[in-house]
C-alpha cells in the first residue's frame, strides 16, 4: 500500500499560487493590470495567475479574463513572438525551440480596450503585463531509499523547484516526517516536507519505474537538459539491481519501439543513477552484461552516483548527487 501526501485544494489567491508554484516548479504566469483608462472590472494592479490547467485570482471574469487566460498560455507554449509588437503575434514558422524559451522568459504587456474589442459593458481600457515562470520544466525525480545519504538529499532539493517522488518499503522510514496530528486510520497521512517532496511507502517499489519513464516520455518539447531522474539507494543491494534491471528493461523496450538499433539519447530518456562503492558498481556490471544486456544499454547506468567530490559523509554524498543533477538538467 502506498502513502503520499494529501492532495490539497487548488490555491485561489494569486500570493498563494504564486508562493506554491514557485515552490514546485509548476509553469505559471502571474497576470497584473498595469494601467486603467475610464470604467474597468478590476482595479490597478489586480492580479491572478494562469497555468497551463488552471487559474487562480480574476481579473474580473468575463471576455478580458478570457484573453488574458489564452494569452498565458500562449506564452508558456512559446507560441507568440514577443519582438514584434505590443498586440499578440504568432511565433512565425521556422523560429527554433531556443528562440522560444527565449520569448517565455520575456515580460510581455497587451492593451485591452474593452467595449470596442471585448464587447464589455465597462467601456474603458485596461494594460496588462505578464511574468512568465519555471518556463522550463522542473526537475523529475524518483528516489528509492530513505536512508541517510537520501534524507540528506531531501533537504538540498527542498530548496529547489523540483517534482520528487520518495519511495520505500520501510514505514518507520518515515517515520520522522510524519506531522504531530497526523492520521494513521482513517484519514491521509501528511508529512512535515515540502509539498513537492512526495513519500510513497511501498512493498514493490519497482512497480514505480514503468509509469515514471512513460511520464518522461510524454514530457514537453521544450527541453533545456536531462530532465527525470531516477536515483537507487536503498538499503539493499538485491533490490538496487532488481530496480536497475526494470529501468534498463524499460528502455530496451522503448528503443525497440523507436525502430532502431541503439539507445535513444532523446533527452526525456530518464538519467539512471546507483548508489555504489567502485567494487559494487563493477560487480553489477559484470552481472548485467552476463544477463545478456549490451554495454550500450549497461553504459546508460551511472554507478557510482554523483560527482567526485570528495567525503563519504551523507551530506557530502547528497551534495556530490544534487550537483551532478543540477549539473545534468542545467545542460543546453
Amino acid at each position: 500500500m502506498s502513502s503520499s501526501l494529501a492532495s490539497s485544494m487548488p490555491p485561489k489567491k494569486w500570493y498563494d499560487g504564486l508562493a506554491q508554484f514557485q515552490q514546485q516548479g509548476v509553469a505559471h504566469v502571474l497576470a497584473t493590470v498595469v494601467a486603467v483608462n475610464g470604467s474597468a472590472p478590476r482595479e490597478l494592479q489586480s492580479k491572478m495567475i494562469v497555468t497551463l490547467d488552471g487559474i487562480c485570482d480574476t481579473l474580473g471574469g468575463g471576455s478580458l479574463e478570457h484573453d488574458v487566460t489564452i494569452t498565458a498560455r500562449q506564452l508558456l507554449n512559446g507560441e507568440i513572438d514577443t519582438t514584434e509588437d505590443r498586440s499578440s503575434q504568432p511565433l512565425k514558422a521556422g523560429k527554433s525551440e531556443k528562440a522560444r524559451l527565449v520569448r517565455r522568459h520575456a515580460v510581455y504587456t497587451k492593451h485591452y480596450p474593452l467595449g470596442a474589442k471585448l464587447a464589455q459593458c465597462c467601456g474603458g481600457s485596461v494594460t496588462v503585463m505578464f511574468e512568465c515562470f519555471n518556463v522550463t520544466p522542473p526537475m523529475s525525480l524518483l528516489v528509492f531509499g530513505a536512508g541517510h545519504v537520501a534524507a540528506a538529499l531531501m533537504t538540498l532539493l527542498a530548496e529547489l523547484p523540483c517534482q520528487v517522488d520518495w519511495v520505500d518499503s520501510r514505514a518507520e522510514m518515515f517515520k520522522r516526517y510524519l506531522k504531530a496530528d497526523a492520521s494513521t486510520v482513517d484519514g491521509p497521512v501528511t508529512y512535515q516536507l515540502p509539498t513537492h517532496i512526495r513519500p510513497h511507502i511501498e512493498e514493490d517499489p519497482v512497480d514505480f519505474i514503468q509509469p515514471f519513464i512513460a511520464n518522461s516520455m510524454r514530457a514537453g518539447s521544450i527541453k533545456k537538459g536531462t530532465q527525470y531522474f531516477i536515483l537507487v539507494m536503498t538499503h539493499d543491494h538485491s533490490l538496487d539491481f532488481d530496480l536497475v534491471r526494470a529501468t534498463l528493461d524499460a528502455y530496451v523496450k522503448i528503443n525497440a519501439n523507436v525502430g532502431t538499433n541503439s539507445v535513444s539519447e532523446s533527452s526525456s530518456l530518464p538519467y539512471l543513477g546507483c548508489i555504489s562503492s567502485a567494487t559494487k558498481a563493477k560487480r553489477f556490471r559484470d552481472r548485467l552484461l552476463q544477463r545478456g544486456y549490451s554495454e550500450q544499454i549497461v553504459d546508460k547506468l551511472t554507478m557510482p552516483i554523483g560527482l567526485n567530490t570528495g567525503g563519504k559523509e551523507p551530506m557530502a554524498v547528497a551534495v556530490s548527487i544534487a550537483a551532478q543533477v543540477l549539473q545534468l538538467y542545467n545542460e543546453h
